[in-house]
């Protein structure tokens, strides 16, 4: 009987493992090497120091680094992203449903907000937008707070962060740092519901970025 409940048991482990969502695990140097990432309005370079990932480079206007295979749907990004502390020059994070270079959905952070003591700069760390429709200018015009929020205060400007971007039918969700809980909730814009995922980077921007994750749930 014993032997039979152990059994049980082991068999029921098994499937809720095998049922859990495979997380995907994407060498952003490995794929910039292979010729999988394709770039748009920026350089990029391999860095392998103090972690391997990859570098894009400083320009006027957005900039994005498409990575060939990654179409995704619903489930959780994650990737690890480093700024600079620099007013209005460090805007980065993640495309994802991305349909060509101006229709996709992009989180993404402003380092050079994380610690500012105006609120209303403190306020605007973390973005959700979807483009063309729903730019960041009229969501602060139109929605004013709704789509933006400070980041925990132990975040570093300068450290690498780690982001997270939970993806539902109706929902983003987006995590920065070791948080448990959300910087951001907020209800999903526009139409998209699938896509490729990218690096993007904002007006003025450069930035590092490893460690990307993909756990698919559709």
């Amino acid at each position: 009987m014993g032997r039979a409940l152990a059994c049980a048991m082991c068999a029921g482990l098994a499937f809720a493992q095998a049922s859990q969502p495979a997380v995907e695990r994407i060498d952003l140097a490995e794929r910039l090497g292979a010729g999988k990432i394709r770039v748009v309005n920026r350089n990029i370079t391999r860095m392998q120091s103090p972690r391997d990932g990859v570098h894009l480079s400083e320009n006027a206007n957005v900039g994005l680094a498409w990575i060939d295979g990654t179409q995704f749907s619903e489930g959780t990004i994650e990737v690890d992203v480093r700024g600079k502390d620099v007013f209005q020059q460090s805007f980065l994070g993640l495309a994802f449903h991305g349909q060509d270079d101006r229709t996709y959905e992009s989180v993404y952070l402003r380092p050079f907000n994380f610690r500012a003591t105006d609120p209303a700069r403190h306020q605007h760390a973390v973005q959700y937008m979807t483009l063309p429709d729903f730019d960041w200018p009229r969501l602060r015009e139109q929605f004013p707070e709704e789509f933006e929020n400070p980041v925990s205060a132990s975040l570093s400007p300068t450290d690498w962060v780690p982001l997270r971007v939970v993806v539902a039918a109706q929902r983003v969700q987006i995590f920065a740092g070791a948080d448990h809980a959300p910087a951001l909730d907020v209800r999903k814009l526009g139409t998209l519901s699938g896509g490729t995922i990218g690096l993007w980077l904002g007006n003025g921007s450069d930035g590092d970025f490893a460690n990307l994750r993909i756990t698919r749930t559709r």
